[in-house]
């Protein structure tokens, strides 16, 4: 039931926009100081060209990190000149290339230079190729690393970021003594999760390395996306009732969150999860004492512009709007609720759900028409796939509460006619105790039928839609039916490629390391949709006792004022005519519902109750 949640706080996660309430690479050290050589006789030495080095301020995805592997610590062994024959022979000196070429390079290190010349002339596919067939000779055992390393840059520069990923993975899996990729391995994976679509994949692995000490400029994001993965991993803990494992997790949410210094881009990210720690401990103060910091450190500048990252800092603003009202609303300070609800943005991601959660607010303080005309947005053809079953029900008590008991029994009937068979559907699907892929699988067939326009009107898909909708409001869920898609659209772009490479060795290889990854985000999302349709079923369960419950209330009240009106000879009246006016402010302009929908007019409706039995009352809240 909504109402309930709307007094319990969403403990949603930040996507690189944070969810509903509910974290100086200066070079690789290649051996310290080393002395300069004397270019071998005969020729210069040939130097190999640096890389690009990252920029340190703002780094991005595609900034190509330092050329690594080399092992400059180690003199080239030089080969001695055979002596010259004889003058009256005039036979031409020879040199062997079995082993060591004119500059002193190994055949392994001339075919690994070959292809990382090719990934600098951006010859990607090729080069990818090269890597792979190396990393897998056991001949190229001394060199298997930097391939391994190499090859999942390649593999980055194709866009194939869960492949990439997994490489980088198996590089890091190798350790970090001596392991002079190590470092810069750790670097791609935050490139990685500014990419891929649910970045939960990658905490996973980062997650792996917390105690390792992070380049300068990647540190605060690290602090950010560990703490990040604990609120996740204790919100799971949590959920398993296991509190004392749990309350470790949002402790080392608290302290990473603290370590990430104010003026930092992740700062306000931190003081979102910081505050949500501190909801989830009962510490009210400390909890929006963070989420108004929140709102201090992302107000927008002057200029900033539409850009990614000034969208993910209004969303988490609204986020702490939202936050700061649900703990408001929970302490009966409605108007404060009220307050902080009316500060989400029209239109934006939370806008719905703060017209939902203020006419809760609303109706509390004895505002109904507010209340009221709330519900007519949410009820507009706009939004019909949205899912607020409970906004029927604050409607009917509404009406109850002003003595209106036909109409409420109306609305009653009406979300026993919209919603009782959704809960039985979602009754019978739970019931079943399937599998959890089959779970997923019901889901996503159902979703790809709808998506193709092959669903009837009024069929029983019809309603499996609305439970996939009802499902998918949980954003873990979403984010990770998300992830499968993207993962099968990598594997389709093997399509794309050239003949060599997507029939290659590699290309077989990644694609079924990709399935099996699909296969376990399918479990998880099976988990994840039944626990989420098993909540949703009670909600339902719940609205409709509710409901139920109104109805035999409603129907009370009605006998009891028709037997009034028997014993008072006709004379008895318990409805009565409202005083309302139609007056606006200065900057509003008062037009008369005639039953159309316009979209610049959504949010601002005001139902005007004509009649009813509530005596008006002002100033403060009414009791609960």
């Amino acid at each position: 039931m909504r109402l309930l949640r709307a007094m319990s706080v969403v403990m949603a996660v930040l996507l690189a926009t944070p969810a509903a309430a509910q974290m100086n690479f200066e070079g690789l050290d290649l051996g310290g100081p080393k002395k300069k050589k004397k270019p071998p006789t005969g020729g210069g030495s040939k130097k190999k060209p640096d890389e690009k080095k990252p920029d340190e301020t703002t780094p991005q995805p595609d900034v190509e990190l330092p050329a690594e592997g080399l092992d400059l610590s180690k003199p080239v062994e030089k080969k001695k000149p055979p002596p010259p024959k004889p003058e009256e022979t005039k036979a031409a000196p020879t040199m062997s290339f079995d082993a060591v070429d004119v500059g002193g390079k190994t055949g392994d290190r001339q075919k690994l230079d070959a292809a990382i010349t090719q990934f600098k002339d951006e010859v990607y596919e090729p080069a990818a190729l090269a890597f792979f067939e190396m990393s897998q000779d056991p001949k190229f055992a001394a060199n298997q690393v930097e391939a391994e390393y190499w090859l999942a840059k390649s593999l980055y520069k194709l866009g194939l970021y869960n492949s990439s990923l997994g490489m980088f993975s198996k590089v890091l899996g190798r350790g970090s003594d001596k392991n002079k990729f190590f470092k810069s391995s750790l670097e791609w994976l935050f490139f990685i999760a500014r990419k891929t679509t649910n970045e939960t994949v990658v905490l996973d692995e980062i997650a792996k390395y917390a105690n390792y000490e992070f380049p300068e400029r990647f540190r605060n994001e690290f602090r950010y996306l560990l703490a990040r993965y604990n609120v996740v991993y204790g919100k799971a803990l949590d959920d398993a009732e296991r509190k004392g494992e749990a309350d470790k997790a949002f402790d080392e949410v608290k302290r990473l969150a603290l370590m990430i210094p104010k003026g930092d881009p992740f700062y306000p990210k931190g003081k979102y999860l910081e505050g949500l720690a501190y909801f989830r401990e009962g510490k009210l103060e400390a909890a929006l004492e963070a989420m108004k910091e929140v709102v201090r450190a992302t107000r927008s500048e002057e200029g900033r512009g539409e850009t990614a990252e000034a969208r993910n800092l209004k969303n988490l603003r609204e986020l702490a709007f939202m936050q700061l009202a649900r703990t408001h609303y929970g302490a009966k300070q409605n108007r404060y609720a009220i307050f902080y609800l009316s500060k989400v943005e029209r239109g934006g991601v939370q806008w719905l759900e703060s017209l939902f959660e203020s006419s809760w607010a609303n109706y509390r303080i004895g505002q109904y028409e507010q209340a009221l005309g709330n519900l007519i947005t949410l009820s507009s053809p706009f939004f019909r796939d949205e899912y607020f079953p409970e906004a029927l029900i604050l409607k009917a008590v509404v009406y109850f509460e002003n003595c209106r008991y036909r109409e409420a029994l109306s609305i009653i009937e009406d979300f026993e006619n919209i919603y009782g068979p959704v809960q039985e559907e979602l009754n019978t699907l739970v019931a079943k105790d399937m599998e959890a892929t089959e779970y997923f699988n019901v889901l996503d067939e159902v979703r790809k039928k709808n998506k193709a326009g092959l669903v009837k009107k009024g069929s029983v898909d019809e309603i499996l839609e609305r439970i996939l909708n009802l499902a998918l409001t949980d954003k873990d869920l979403k984010k990770t039916v998300d992830s499968i898609a993207e993962l099968e659209a990598e594997i389709d772009s093997f399509g794309g490629k050239s003949d060599s490479f997507k029939y290659s060795n590699l290309a077989k290889a990644l694609i079924e390391q990709m399935k099996g990854q699909r296969e376990a985000l399918i479990k998880k999302g099976g988990i994840m949709a039944k626990a989420k349709l098993d909540f949703e079923n009670g909600q339902l369960k719940t609205l409709r006792a509710n409901g139920l419950r109104i109805k035999f209330e409603t129907t009370d009240k009605e006998k009891e004022f028709l037997q009034d009106l028997l014993q008072a000879g006709g004379q008895k009246q318990i409805v009565k005519e409202y005083k309302y006016t139609v007056a606006v402010s200065d900057d509003q302009l008062y037009w008369p519902y005639v039953g159309e929908y316009w979209r610049d007019e959504l949010g601002t409706y005001q139902y005007t109750l004509t009649k009813g039995c509530i005596e008006r009352k002002s100033g403060s809240d009414l009791k609960e």
